[in-house]
């Protein structure tokens, strides 16, 4: 940044520190806001968490989307923009488990304020091909504690507000034992056996005693199907009498169509709930909808 453009910015800061600035990146479709500085300053890297940040927030912390609605988080990179607006913030509200996959490179720009990595505390599967998946926010159980570890970190950055924050998360983790509770009942006594696009349902199967089948092997969705791929799943889904297979939001169809039309069946949908437009509780329960369409037959 040269020094014209530092001093435009800090002219802009002291003259209208109460007004919201916008700045968009046309490639990504983002939008940035910087409000009262006397507030949090928080930047939270996908969907579920900017939801989950703005809850225990409130009106005392500006929250701010990195990824926006739209975008893979899988696929996204920061822009030297994006990095100017990171570094303006007090906390980075993450994913951790390598999701971020930028979050190195952000702490070797000398990066001064908080990281908060919500996965702490959350015991982390490997996959088959070695990796680890980081897939927890769509285990409800897992998403508590992910909340309760921004409360924490609000409440770290700004003791004064810190009854406010976890009475928040506390409210808020009300609603997610509701909808752990809601599947649990709901699934219990039906099939146990699904197949999805990837493997993005391990945590929520494991804490739902389900079984994830899927057509590609690993937890990156831009794995290539192949034929071997296609005829095995194909296999698996007449010998387990599964007459759904899924698909993702936002993610071609396609194989999920061959296969169900080579077994008699029909596509759903499960969102991995990247990115979403709506709220993480009723998405949940858009795939509970479906999964008890497929399972409980």
């Amino acid at each position: 940044m040269n020094n014209q453009t530092k001093l435009a910015i800090v002219s802009i800061m002291v003259v209208i520190p109460l007004v919201s600035i916008i700045f968009y990146n046309t490639n990504a479709r983002q939008e940035y806001v910087i409000y009262d500085n006397s507030r949090l300053q928080v930047i939270s890297s996908f969907s579920p968490l900017y939801e989950f940040s703005q809850i225990v927030g409130g009106d005392r912390a500006d929250i701010s989307l990195l990824v926006s609605a739209g975008v893979a988080p899988h696929d996204w990179a920061p822009t030297v923009r994006d990095v100017q607006q990171m570094q303006r913030s007090d906390l980075i509200i993450i994913n951790g488990i390598g999701f971020e996959n930028w979050v190195d490179r952000l702490s070797e720009s000398n990066y001064q304020g908080t990281i908060v990595d919500t996965s702490m505390g959350i015991p982390i599967k490997n996959t088959d091909d070695g990796s680890r998946d980081p897939h927890i926010w769509l285990n409800p159980v897992f998403a508590k504690k992910q909340v309760q570890n921004i409360a924490l970190a609000f409440s770290d950055a700004d003791p004064k507000n810190t009854k406010f924050y976890r009475a928040n998360a506390d409210l808020y983790t009300d609603q997610l034992d509701l909808l752990d509770s809601r599947i649990r009942t709901e699934l219990s006594g039906c099939n146990r056996d699904f197949v999805a696009f990837h493997k993005a349902f391990s945590y929520f199967s494991q804490e739902y005693d389900l079984n994830e089948y899927t057509i590609l092997p690993t937890n990156n969705f831009h794995g290539q199907v192949t034929a071997k791929t296609l005829e095995d799943i194909i296999l698996t889904a007449k010998r387990l009498d599964i007459h759904v297979i899924f698909s993702e939001e936002r993610l071609s169809s396609k194989s999920s169509n061959i296969i169900a039309e080579e077994i008699g069946g029909k596509v759903l949908s499960l969102s991995s709930l990247e990115t979403y437009d709506e709220t993480y509780v009723s998405k949940m329960t858009e795939n509970l909808e479906n999964l008890k369409e497929a399972l409980c037959r």
